[in-house]
């Protein structure tokens, strides 16, 4: 049987507990490392305001990355600069229409 243990994180700044398997924490702090440093990048943008819209920004870039990489077409570290920008405006501008709804 798994043991689970709490792991405090701090993502943007906000205090985290998380919750995972015993020898899983590296991975678990790898992962908020990633996501942490996604959502500061989207935010040092300084088009997307709010941690609620960062934070489905993120996740956006991150699915995209997952499934494009299971597919075989790579992922965004592939892209350039411009291309990722332009990928990112294309999710906010998908998502604004989305949340004005």
């Amino acid at each position: 049987m798994s043991k689970f243990i709490q792991v405090d994180v701090s993502i943007m700044g906000q205090p985290y507990s998380l919750t995972c398997k015993e020898g899983e924490e590296i991975a678990l702090k790898q992962a908020v490392a990633y996501l942490d440093e996604r959502m500061k990048v989207i935010r040092d943008a300084g088009k997307i305001k709010g941690n609620d819209r960062i934070a489905v920004i993120a996740a956006l870039g991150i699915a995209a990355e997952f499934l494009s990489s299971r597919s075989g077409q790579g992922s965004f570290a592939e892209l350039s600069v411009a291309d990722v920008r332009e990928k990112i405006t294309a999710m906010h501008t998908l998502l604004d229409g989305a949340l004005a709804s």
